[in-house]
């Protein structure tokens, strides 16, 4: 799974870099996105979706709430997503067919699964810089109508699949990345076909290394999160 991500990029950039223009409650929800090094479930996150025909960054809950949910914690909390059941499970099937949408990211933390206590590690892509470098998860949306009353909520989980072996040692899903080149086809711009895309990096897409426990408190939010911990001699 995947439940913390870090996004540095200026907005411009990642404007750019999506073709996309910011909706008309960016600001509103999220100010100018300045750099977010600890990005938590249940916050509102900045994400890539089309919107009759246009292409716009937009502000989501990370955390998908079901049409049946009576109130947005009126069930298990839905930060992801697995791949091989999300066009049959009730929660996520119209979404995957509908609204695929797109989670800007640097890089994002995963925690050694048999460790204890547990150590995390920061994860991006190889090619790029330490502090990690713009690339895009793969995630769907819904719109949740409460009682009437409620005021509506945009929110999107992410997609996972079964980890590559790069990563498989710390956890055994990943989520799913989608390429520039495939970002038309998942947003539905392109005829169907997402379904393909939801499979694990290539194998050495991803680098790593432990990080201090620090990243487990979710005010903390600095550039120092990501930097290697050092480890005792064997």
């Amino acid at each position: 799974m995947c439940g913390r991500f870090a996004l540095t990029t200026p907005q411009t950039a990642v404007l750019e870099h999506f073709s996309a223009a910011p909706s008309p409650k960016l600001a509103e929800r999220l100010g100018n996105l300045g750099p977010r090094w600890n990005v938590c479930p249940t916050t509102d996150i900045p994400v890539v979706l089309n919107h009759d025909g246009d292409r716009l960054l937009a502000p989501l809950r990370w955390g998908f709430i079901p049409r049946w949910y009576k109130a947005p914690n009126g069930g298990p909390l839905l930060i992801n997503a697995r791949a091989e059941t999300i066009a049959e499970k009730p929660a996520f099937r119209d979404a995957a067919r509908a609204r695929r949408c797109l989670i800007p990211a640097d890089g994002f933390y995963e925690w050694l699964r048999d460790a204890e206590p547990k150590r995390p590690f920061w994860l991006r892509p190889a090619a790029g810089p330490p502090e990690g470098s713009l690339f895009a998860f793969a995630a769907v949306w819904e719109i949740w109508r409460g009682p009437e009353g409620a005021p509506p909520i945009a929110a999107c989980a992410m997609v996972t699949t079964a980890a590559s072996e790069t990563i498989a040692g710390i956890h055994h899903r990943e989520p799913v990345t989608i390429a520039p080149e495939n970002y038309g086809l998942w947003l539905g711009e392109e005829g169907r076909g997402a379904a393909r895309l939801m499979r694990a990096a290539e194998p050495g897409f991803w680098a790593f290394h432990e990080v201090s426990r620090r990243v487990n408190g979710v005010k903390d939010d600095d550039p120092q999160l990501i930097d290697p911990i050092d480890l005792p001699d064997a």
